[in-house]
């Protein structure tokens, strides 16, 4: 590790074969805690390569727990995280908003490292236990619409290195892989990045691979579509922004996005809001996410169609409907 750590330091990057090794050996147990945590402070230092980036997914891919669910239209919404904002669990409660409306949804997700409540901390609080059965998992998306995968069940190097990144308490280069590595490999995402570089090399890396993606950046610093500002959208057909009005039918403040001190205080704010009794500025937020993630299957013909059927799933009680589903069916 020593001789990687100097390459590194002198701003030096590794091929893809040579950081799919490296994860490979961190995986194995090669190295001890403060190496590993000396490694995760570099990217912070600098930017990951694409072929950084590349190689660490080939290596955490080729090691997952595999998993076959039945049905090739599942959709993810998830956030790299790291962008320092304590908001309450947007994507989390997107992906049942979009579960409510019909959509099938194969949720990835962890612990928070660099935030409070992550959304495997709000899911465990809300009584919803971790499981990597395929047939389990099959069930509640064949019951509720929506399944949950934590992460560190499907990837062992998530999994060792869980601790050292939530001492830390900053963004490292496992926040930009998890969203490349759910092991349902869904065949539609939308990814909300923390910085429009990660934008771009997201961009780049999943043109070349010709899937359904949609990533997304507050250009005020979210990782989401916070409707605090302007929203840069990335798909496969290019790059446009889009303005809070446009996106959310209102601008909100920063204040309205404030997640709790607690993991407790999270799952109330979160059940609360998916039960329909959230303000106006919260609702706002998680239906335009959710909007944006249906919109992105292409099963509606226009931006304000997927609008309205968030809407209805919210106001409906569809999504707080299915909340219950997924926790009774375990």
């Amino acid at each position: 590790m020593k001789k990687i750590l100097q390459y590194l330091f002198e701003h030096k990057t590794l091929s893809r074969e040579a950081a799919n090794d490296l994860l490979l050996s961190m995986s194995s147990g090669a190295y001890n805690d403060s190496e590993l945590a000396s490694l995760m402070t570099v990217f912070l230092m600098r930017s990951i390569s694409i072929a950084e980036l590349q190689g660490f997914r080939d290596a955490l891919l080729s090691l997952a727990v595999p998993i076959q669910l039945g049905d090739d239209e599942l959709l993810d919404i998830v956030g790299t995280g790291g962008d320092g904002k304590n908001t309450f669990n947007i994507s989390t409660l997107s992906c049942f908003i979009v579960a409510g409306a019909g959509q099938k949804v194969a949720k990835h997700g962890n612990y928070g490292a660099s935030t409070i409540s992550g959304s495997s901390n709000v899911m465990e609080q809300l009584g919803y236990r971790f499981k990597n059965e395929e047939n389990a998992l099959q069930k509640e998306l064949d019951t509720a619409n929506i399944c949950f995968l934590h992460a560190p069940l499907f990837h062992p190097a998530l999994k060792l290195v869980g601790p050292i990144r939530k001492n830390l308490g900053v963004r490292t280069f496992f926040n930009m892989l998890g969203p490349l590595v759910n092991p349902a490999k869904p065949a539609h995402q939308l990814i909300g990045v923390y910085s429009l570089e990660m934008a771009r090399i997201y961009h780049y890396l999943l043109q070349e691979e010709g899937v359904n993606y949609t990533i997304i950046h507050g250009l005020d610093g979210y990782d989401e579509i916070s409707l605090t500002s302007d929203t840069k959208i990335f798909t496969a057909k290019g790059e446009r922004i889009v303005s809070a009005n446009e996106l959310g039918k209102r601008i909100v403040f920063p204040e309205d996005l404030a997640g709790g001190d607690t993991i407790e205080a999270s799952a109330q704010i979160f059940l609360k809001i998916i039960k329909g009794e959230g303000t106006m500025a919260q609702n706002a937020v998680v239906l335009a996410n959710a909007a944006a993630a249906l919109f992105a299957t292409q099963k509606y013909s226009t931006y304000n169609d997927a609008y309205a059927a968030a809407v209805e799933s919210l106001d409906g009680q569809k999504a707080y409907q299915v909340l219950q589903q997924l926790i009774a069916v375990q």
